[in-house]
């Protein structure tokens, strides 16, 4: 199964290289948005799997957009997973308290990010 990933950066690099990892290397459908504006709108379409959301973003942070996500009937139970450049272990954990998920790692690995993925939505 292709999964779909609605991807969350606020950096236009790192957004690419997400989407091309993800779609070129590990075959799943994403589309990347460059911040929390919009995102709920986008999430609540249905067409996506999991949202794969930056912690640090001007405006809307990761915590305030899962916040959002989790108050909207639509999107409450749509699996999210942080990326952070945090990776001390008291942050991740306090990351996947809120998400109910472990977060994934930048810099990370563009050719194994999507297995990754996979391993952290089949769990």
């Amino acid at each position: 199964m292709s999964h779909r990933i609605l991807i969350v950066d606020d950096d236009a690099d790192l957004r690419r290289l997400l989407t091309l990892s993800l779609e070129r290397i590990g075959g799943m459908s994403a589309l990347a948005l460059d911040g929390g504006e919009g995102l709920l709108e986008e999430a609540a379409t249905g067409r996506w799997d999991a949202v794969l959301l930056d912690v640090m973003m001007p405006g809307l942070d990761g915590p305030a957009c899962l916040a959002q996500l989790r108050q909207d009937p639509r999107t409450d139970e749509l699996p999210v997973i942080f990326l952070t450049a945090k990776g001390d272990a008291a942050e991740l954990r306090r990351l996947q308290e809120l998400s109910g998920r472990p977060s994934m790692r930048k810099p990370f690995d563009p050719m194994t990010l999507a297995d990754e993925l996979r391993a952290i939505l089949a769990s």
